[in-house]
């Protein structure tokens, strides 16, 4: 079976309940994305440069909403020399943190937070970016309906708080009205003004669940752009606190 992404939440890796949107708006439903996380997928990132040469890297990802916090982990699993396990929380509120191993590491470290804008094949798709936080920032803006391509969508704007922790100013998000799944998402980076774009492909409905096959980053006005190519994977993975454990994420 193939089956693709939130989105991150994501959402960039989060799958949707098939459902009709309710009167609550697509702020509501963006949120009720996130808070059924419950998925495995295996996949590659690519990165594509401005030449046109590839680098690929085989991951797994997997994700769950427990009760308050989201939990996304990461793991690069080839080549052998990019091997790394990266697991980060959402608690909505709360204070948002990302951890990171290595093979030979007995326990995970914290990611200090310059760094979440980085990741596996540099800051187009970084680790921030798996996280998908803004639809719970504390500044949120339906901005109404929007076309992005053939698709009918409501266009929400969301600005972190001050207590909101980010590396973005804004970010604006296509939300398709027939399953409320991201179609475009706009982030902008805070200081540089720098624009990071997501465009979501192959949008199709597994086991009563919204999902996008592919997912393309890049950055305004540079070449070149990383792919997140979803290979299969399963919607509904019944996942547990273990498979989140200090232990699962210093196994490779």
């Amino acid at each position: 079976m193939r089956f693709g992404t939130l989105a991150l939440a994501a959402s960039m890796l989060l799958p949707v309940a098939a459902q009709a949107v309710e009167p609550l708006g697509p702020l509501a439903e963006a949120r009720r994305q996130v808070e059924a996380a419950d998925y495995r997928m295996s996949g590659h990132l690519v990165r594509v440069d401005g030449s046109g040469a590839r680098t690929s890297l085989a991951v797994n990802i997997k994700a769950h909403w427990f009760a308050g916090v989201l939990r996304v982990q990461l793991e690069v699993v080839s080549p052998a020399q990019a091997r790394v396990h990266v697991l980060l929380e959402m608690p909505p509120g709360e204070k948002d943190a990302i951890w990171i191993a290595h093979p030979g590491d007995t326990a995970a470290t914290a990611l200090p937070f310059e760094k979440w804008n980085q990741g596996p094949l540099g800051e187009q798709f970084s680790y921030e970016d798996l996280m998908e936080a803004q639809y719970f920032w504390a500044g949120q803006s339906m901005m109404g309906e929007a076309k992005y391509g053939a698709r009918n969508c409501n266009l929400v704007k969301s600005m972190p708080g001050a207590v909101d922790k980010s590396h973005f100013s804004e970010v604006k998000s296509w939300l398709d009205h027939a399953s409320g799944f991201p179609v475009h998402v706009e982030k902008t980076l805070k200081g540089t003004g720098t624009v990071k774009e997501f465009t979501y492909f192959g949008l199709r409905q597994t086991q009563g669940v919204w999902s996008a096959t592919q997912v393309e980053a890049k950055i305004r006005g540079q070449a070149g752009s990383t792919l997140l190519i979803i290979d299969r994977g399963s919607p509904k993975a019944h996942l547990g606190l273990k498979d989140f454990s200090p232990t699962q994420l210093t196994h490779f």
